[in-house]
């Protein structure tokens, strides 16, 4: 499902392709750190740094996913 009209996601995607390959590499990864802070921020005080990584990477990529499982496991032993 999508509420964009096509003329502003055409409209938008040109102005995003109008930028260089390493500027939007940058933009993406000021976003994915600006979400970060924001999830980090939502947890509750007094999580250990396991807890926190485990929930972050639960939240970043889904519960399920070979990411969250691989850090449980790192995080068990």
């Amino acid at each position: 499902m999508t509420d964009t009209p096509a003329n502003v996601e055409s409209m938008v995607r040109e102005k995003l392709m109008a930028h260089s390959g390493e500027e939007r590499f940058v933009m993406g990864a000021l976003m994915f750190d600006a979400a970060r802070e924001m999830i980090l921020a939502s947890f509750p005080a007094g999580l250990t740094e396991a807890e926190r990584k485990r929930r972050l990477c639960d939240r970043l990529y889904g519960a399920d996913s070979v990411a969250s499982k691989l850090l449980r496991e790192h995080l068990a032993t």
